[in-house]
Formats: C-alpha cells, structure tokens, sequence
C-alpha cells in the first residue's frame, strides 16, 4: 500500500518576529541538503547557525525567507529580509540611495528615504561617504551600507548569510562589533550562518550547530550570558567557541 504524503506546511510574511521550523526536510533532486529540522527563534533573539559546506546553512535561510519551500515539515515565519553573502549593491547608486532602495520600492518618497538612510548609514559610522559610489568603498563600507539597506526593509526578522564571510581579519572584527552595536540598540530577530564559530559566539544569544549533508541539529549552545558587544578573549566566548567547535569535531560525517 503506498504511503500518503503529508504536504509540508509553511506560513510565512505575517507580522510575527518568531520564526519555528520543525521536521523540515529539503531535498533537490537526490541530494538531501537538511533532514529533519527543527528550530525556533524567540522575537528579539539572535541565533546563530554554523556547521560545515554543504550542511544547508544557506537554504535554511531562503526557506525562512520564503525563496524556498521545505519538501517535508512546516516552516512559521513573520515577514523575513535576506542579507546574502555578496553585498550586491548598485553601482549605479550611491550610498545612501542603495541603502534608501527597499524604502523607495516601498513607495517611500525620495526625500524621505533618504533621510532615513542618511541618519541610519551616520550611526554605522559612514557620516561623510553617503554620495560615494560603491567602487569608493571599502569592503567594510559596502558591508555596512548591505545592513542598513537591510534594516530599513523593516522586516522583524534578519537572515544574515555570511555577511562578513569576504572581509580581511581586522575589518571583519570591526564589523562584528558595529552589527552587535546596531543589534542592541535596534532589536531585530536575527538567524546568522557563519562558518565562524568565534562570530556566532560574539554575537548570538544561541548556537546551533548543523551536521554535515545531510543537515540537522546536532547541538544547541547558549551563547555567552554577556551583553553586546563582546570581546573574543572574555573565558565566556571562548567557552561557547570550545563547545561549538566540539560539537563540529564529533558530528557524524
């Protein structure tokens, strides 16, 4: 007798700041990228996701996002904002106006949108370089312009996918500590995949470590009971990256 199929279940774009996946199963053709997901992430916290290539970190965010849909399991998420690997700014447009281009689209006008950018791009410490074009910016510069441009889409929720993934050591240790800055003064439930498990331990409330493919949750650790910013050498962050790292270590490959 063939077995019945249940559809998976996905409710998405709401005003909601929770986000809870459970069972979910993903699959693209043969290959399985996560088996059997659950995870849910409380309004306000910031939760972290590492595991190694190819564990589904990515797909666990555009399904969040609603790019994708689970082949098995339910995905309950309110409206979600994707900042992907890649800054993919407009070179075209300057500062401000790439960061004003999701309150423009919203049917903001120009005016406004760009005194919303501007206020926002001067508290990540671009005051100045708001009419450079993207080719005048440091790595870092362009990161900071990819998050404000991704805060003002004003969705509750944030999925940063390696958002510091192509900067140099120092850079990206500048960036960790703004994003914590500007996740503390402007709560926003957040999803963050890193390879980094020193960045999830600085800037997460959990970690959750994901299996080699097929993806699923072999771990979940409590990030430091410190507020943000952290510094890397507190014993409280280096703890959370020593367990995490275990859990890597020992997950089934």
């Amino acid at each position: 007798m063939a077995t019945r199929l249940e559809a998976p279940e996905v409710e998405l774009g709401d005003a909601t700041s929770e986000v809870r996946l459970e069972g979910v199963t993903r699959r693209f053709g043969a290959v399985v990228a996560l088996d059997g997901v659950s995870l849910a992430v409380a309004p306000g916290e910031v939760v972290a996701v590492v595991g190694a290539s190819g564990s589904g970190k990515s797909t666990l965010l555009e399904l969040v996002c609603g790019l994708q849909a689970p082949d098995a399991g339910s995905v309950r998420a309110g409206r979600a904002v994707l900042m992907p690997q890649r800054d993919l700014l407009l070179p075209w447009l300057d500062a401000r106006d790439n960061a004003a281009l999701p309150l423009r689209l919203a049917g903001v006008g120009k005016d406004e949108a760009r005194a919303r950018a501007h206020a926002l791009l001067t508290r990540l410490g671009l005051d100045g370089f708001e009419r450079a074009r993207t080719w005048q910016l440091s790595g870092g510069m362009r990161q900071r312009v990819a998050v404000a441009r991704t805060l003002l889409a004003g969705a509750p929720i944030l999925c940063l996918d390696e958002p510091f993934g192509a900067l140099d050591a120092i850079t990206r240790a500048d960036a960790q500590a703004w994003l914590a800055e500007t996740l503390r003064s402007e709560p926003r439930t957040t999803l963050l995949v890193t390879h980094d498990v020193e960045e999830a331990a600085l800037l997460a409330d959990r970690v959750v470590v994901l299996s080699p493919r097929p993806g699923h949750v072999v771990a979940t650790i409590a990030g430091p009971a410190l507020p943000r910013p952290r510094t890397a050498t507190d014993p409280a962050v280096v703890a959370v990256r020593a367990e995490a790292m275990e859990a890597l270590r020992s997950s089934p490959r």
